[in-house]
């Protein structure tokens, strides 16, 4: 649990992947990431300076066809794997106690969390070193701070989380990569295209992992996974969820379409 903090409260971003890593290789030597006593993670966890953060209107969007674009849609990649380190490492730490209380293993939470941030990790590290290909580095430009805020309104209750950070949030990851990855390949940069195919990847797996604890926290509190979505996202997300829906990669992640697809 100290390892998780830790992470939180590194802002340097090659030192933040590091201390995820650590975290990954402490998990991998111990028997039990259970923990008695409290942990508070920071409300805010630590930033480098850079990049300077605008509201999301504030952020210009480029086309692919041309390299200002690509290196701005890598940058907000990376950008988006960054505040997903802190959001899984938060989800450990900030919530293993609720598990706990839910008659749940808290131990196997905070192992499934701490492996998802190790994944965005890496992510984000695959991502800029892309970038390095257009002559940017990680912070050269603009980005906003809607995941954190998201993260912020959920703070008080691991269903808000896990409704809004994987199963809304990632999983409109899983709507808009296939596109964009075809996208770059249309434009020749087979390069990117193939580092966002294994983030791709790998967010089926993270959505997958917000669906069974939430699964297993309404089954363990006898509420309605559908209706108990509904009304969580009602509160704690603002507007409704926007189609196209990749159904293939949600079903694949184990979201029924009863749960985002009103039609």
């Amino acid at each position: 649990m100290d390892a998780c903090v830790a992470v939180l409260e590194t802002g340097d971003p090659k030192e933040k992947t590091k201390a995820a890593g650590a975290a990954l290789e402490l998990l991998k030597n111990l028997n039990s990431t259970a923990s008695e006593r409290g942990i508070f993670p920071p409300d805010r966890p630590a930033r480098p300076q850079k990049p300077l953060l605008k509201p999301p209107a504030g952020v210009p969007r480029r086309r692919l066809g041309n390299a200002e674009g690509r290196a701005a849609l890598l940058h907000a990649v990376a950008h988006i794997e960054f505040n997903a380190v802190d959001l899984a490492f938060d989800m450990a730490a900030r919530f293993h106690g609720n598990i706990q209380e839910a008659g749940l293993a808290s131990s196997a939470f905070v192992a499934d969390w701490i492996r998802v941030g190790a994944d965005e990790a890496r992510h984000f590290n695959m991502v800029t070193k892309r970038l390095q290909h257009y002559g940017v580095a990680y912070g050269d430009l603009p980005a906003h701070d809607g995941l954190w805020e998201a993260a912020e309104k959920t703070s008080r209750s691991v269903l808000a989380r896990l409704v809004v950070a994987p199963m809304i949030l990632e999983a409109r990851g899983l709507d808009v990569t296939p596109g964009m990855i075809e996208k770059l390949k249309s434009v020749g940069d087979h390069e990117s295209a193939a580092v966002l195919s294994v983030i791709y990847e790998d967010e089926i797996g993270h959505v997958a992992l917000g669906r069974t604890w939430f699964g297993a926290i309404c089954e363990a509190a006898n509420l309605d996974p559908a209706a108990t979505f509904h009304t969580t996202r009602e509160k704690y997300f603002a507007g409704p969820l926007k189609p196209p829906f990749n159904h293939e990669a949600r079903g694949a992640a184990g979201l029924p379409r009863e749960f985002y697809d009103a039609t």
